[in-house]
């Protein structure tokens, strides 16, 4: 039997259905189809936004939703879709809205193992940021060191990580350990606009503003939480030294987004008869020529985000390369894992007894596989997804591992520590001077396109990493294997 919210700020209308699970039943309010569900501890829940559960049940509103609207423990406020939020489309009477995917398309997460300890790159860090801060261009609008036709791009946007391997950025096994092999099939480039393309033609291998960071970081022994796992994921030694960067498709991506909210809004109510509570979740039916037609362009991005994150990868080898004068292969700089959060996929799920074919959505949240899910590569086949949580400059990240329980959440988890804070909140409470100054006595070293920028990004502004993942975890939806601390970081 579900409990009413407590007394700690949580909506008296939410029903508390395990200790870390919580409904707004579809009874709250007028046109729900299904109720809405989100996952947090008392704490995390007390502390989230109201427009949080407005946006999760609003998204519980939309034609075709199969199971409950989703908010993931890192949720906040977003456009249309909560940021943490996932809802899974029958494809036949269901929608795609790009409010459910989000501005910056296949927005991503990758993780770099080394064979280094910090004991080995501590003397050589300074140089080794100076060569990546200048190698991989951050901050907004900055440009890449592509120089690329409209015709390329076009191409990039149809075979992803493909092409950058192909044109020699990458290694083959590094298409086997992203998801979908790096190339996201159905993309048309026909279905992007010349506006996009030429957004996007400058920016692949570039971090971008915002979140976007890359990171040098350590696996210490006391942040072993599955030493099986972890060994399994490659991190086994002691100290290790890891890379993980954080970026999507950039101005191409937000330009299909924009394009597509503007043609649906346009042609919802006039040719589809379709009414959402607010703009933010515009939509088109996913089985009409407008929905398949975004779909398409929405693929296309994700390809773009793909190839990016490859040429980010190739670049980082290049550096370490050349300030260590060694190989890369030497090095052992392979990859763990590329995750995606900001797509929408059409996955097999079941249902009540049946299978189904699902427009799964998830904005800021992770697909998370359990063990002996097709699609894995064979060396995680028994342990499962690599799962790369992303937190705060200041406090680390988490790499997780996919388990059977998400399959009761269309196979997903957290992204994330998830902002607390305002972007506008930030740069008033916190001075990106200061906070640089602050960290590099903390032993972590900070390169910033801009202080105000860094300043957005304090610690402070986000939720607990470590309340966040273990959530996750006691919701059986991923499990702990390793957590990461940064001693270098680069912001966009």
């Amino acid at each position: 039997m579900g409990q009413e919210g407590s007394a700690l700020g949580v909506p008296k209308d939410i029903r508390r259905l395990s200790d870390v699970l919580w409904e707004i039943p579809a009874s709250r309010a007028k046109g729900m189809r299904v109720p809405a569900r989100i996952y947090a501890d008392e704490g995390l829940l007390s502390r989230m936004d109201d427009g949080v559960f407005e946006q999760a049940a609003n998204v519980a509103t939309l034609p075709g939703i199969v199971g409950a609207s989703y908010c993931m423990p890192d949720g906040h406020l977003g456009y249309g879709f909560p940021i943490g939020g996932m809802a899974a489309f029958d494809v036949e009477r269901g929608i795609i809205s790009p409010g459910g995917i989000g501005f910056d398309i296949n927005c991503g997460m990758r993780l770099v193992r080394t064979g280094l300890t910090l004991e080995e790159v501590k003397p050589h860090l300074r140089e080794l940021v100076d060569g990546l801060f200048t190698r991989i261009p951050a901050g907004v609008g900055a440009g890449g060191a592509l120089s690329l036709t409209g015709d390329e791009l076009r191409e990039i946007a149809e075979k992803g990580a493909r092409w950058c391997v192909e044109k020699g950025y990458g290694w083959e096994e590094d298409l086997g350990l992203t998801e979908n092999n790096g190339t996201a099939q159905g993309a048309d480039s026909r279905a992007v606009s010349a506006e996009a393309v030429e957004r996007g033609r400058g920016q692949i291998g570039t971090l971008g503003s915002g979140n976007h960071y890359l990171e040098i970081q350590v696996a210490r022994p006391d942040g072993i939480a599955d030493p099986l796992a972890a060994k399994a994921f490659g991190i086994d030694l002691p100290d290790q030294v890891v890379i993980m960067f954080h970026c999507g498709s950039r101005g191409f991506g937000h330009q299909v987004a924009t394009d597509y909210l503007r043609s649906f809004t346009r042609s919802m109510e006039g040719t589809h008869r379709l009414r959402v509570p607010e703009k933010g979740l515009a939509c088109a039916p996913f089985d009409s020529r407008d929905g398949r037609r975004y779909f398409s362009a929405m693929n296309a991005a994700i390809n773009v985000a793909y190839a990016n994150r490859q040429v980010i990868l190739h670049r980082i080898r290049e550096v370490f390369s050349d300030v260590l004068h060694r190989d890369p292969g030497e090095l052992g700089m392979h990859m763990v894992y590329d995750v995606s959060h900001n797509t929408a996929q059409l996955e097999e799920h079941e249902v009540e007894g049946r299978r189904l074919t699902l427009l799964v959505h998830r904005k800021g949240a992770t697909r998370s596989l359990g063990p002996g899910s097709p699609g894995l590569p064979d060396a995680y086949r028994k342990v499962g997804q690599p799962v790369i949580v992303g937190g705060s400059m200041e406090t680390g990240s988490w790499l997780l591992a996919g388990t059977e329980g998400a399959a009761s959440v269309f196979n997903t988890t957290a992204h994330g520590s998830g902002r607390s804070m305002s972007r506008s909140q930030a740069k008033k409470q916190f001075k990106g001077a200061k906070l640089r100054a602050d960290l590099e006595h903390r032993g972590i070293m900070i390169r910033a396109a801009s202080l105000s920028g860094l300043a957005e990004e304090a610690g402070a502004a986000y939720k607990n990493i470590d309340e966040v993942v273990s959530v996750a975890e006691r919701a059986g939806i991923s499990r702990r294997i390793a957590r990461l601390t940064p001693v270098a970081c680069i912001k966009g």
